[in-house]
């Protein structure tokens, strides 16, 4: 999305917001459904409690990187709507596009950190 953007051109930035949007639902919508269940499956299965303290951290990090997942979707589809309808009217993106984009860009950083920080306490488990 970040190249299409800087292009400008309403028309790529429609074609490539329609892929992110269908690879978002496809694959990302299965790992948050495949995820907790199948990391619950191997915690009780290795032995570790869901109360341990890594795993309730890293539950909180799964949730605030819902927190921020869940407006991104629905930004996108908005962008890629707006680009659509800008593209088709042979128009420039308008304002409120790139203030969408702007804020899909911004939440995409703590929704990152998040998950980096839980792929860290799923390697190290600190005790404590």
């Amino acid at each position: 999305m970040l190249v299409a953007h800087r292009t400008g051109n309403a028309k790529t930035v429609a074609a490539v917001a329609r892929i992110v949007v269908f690879a978002d639902f496809v694959f990302t919508t299965t790992a948050v459904i495949a995820q907790p269940v199948t990391g619950i499956a191997l915690a009780w299965h290795v032995g570790y409690s869901l109360w341990e303290r890594w795993i309730v951290w890293s539950i909180v990090l799964y949730l605030i990187t819902g927190a921020f997942w869940l407006p991104v979707v629905w930004i996108q589809m908005e962008m890629r709507k707006i680009a659509k309808e800008a593209a088709a009217n042979g128009e420039p993106l308008p304002a409120l596009y790139h203030r969408l984009f702007w804020t899909w860009f911004c939440f995409g950083f703590p929704a990152f950190a998040s998950v980096l920080g839980i792929l860290w306490l799923m390697i190290t488990r600190p005790v404590g």
